[in-house]
């Protein structure tokens, strides 16, 4: 991890806030990160964290999981999985790109709506509460190291 990255997680972890709480944001901005409302992540998160008074920039950082690199596989996963778990049998159609208006759109995307609902749900799911343990771990970890360093010391590298 190159020095910036470590720096902006420093800073994460260094937030003078319950470890439960700043887990608990980071594990709602990873359900949103999955949350299939595409182009809402932003506002989904500011307003969530408001809701529940929970650190924005926390929900914020983990909400950004979700991002034009990992957008494509992230869905594509959730897609499939909501395939296997909602026993649908919808493939890959056929698409006659000459003639391909929103109507037709809509009737092309429609089979995948349900499965691609289940499968981010359950996805943002797992990922939140995974999220939340590993966070949580790390904040108590972190906390941990920085009161057993002497006073004035700089932090490892």
């Amino acid at each position: 991890m190159n020095t910036y990255m470590r720096e902006r997680v420093r800073e994460i972890l260094k937030l003078d806030e319950p470890t439960h709480r700043l887990s608990i944001a980071f594990a709602l901005g990873m359900f949103i990160a999955f949350s299939p409302w595409l182009g809402l992540h932003i506002v989904s998160a500011v307003f969530l964290a408001w809701l529940f008074r929970l650190n924005k920039v926390v929900v914020l950082t983990a909400s950004f999981v979700n991002n034009p690199w990992t957008i494509v596989p992230m869905y594509a996963f959730c897609l499939w999985f909501g395939v296997k778990i909602t026993g649908s049998n919808v493939a890959v159609p056929e698409i006659a790109w000459g003639s391909l208006g929103v109507r037709e759109l809509y009737d092309l995307l429609l089979p995948f709506l349900w499965p691609y609902l289940a499968g981010t749900v359950v996805v943002g799911a797992a990922a939140a509460v995974l999220s939340y343990i590993v966070f949580y771990w790390a904040v108590k970890r972190y906390r941990r190291s920085e009161e057993m360093r002497p006073c004035g010391d700089p932090p490892a590298q």
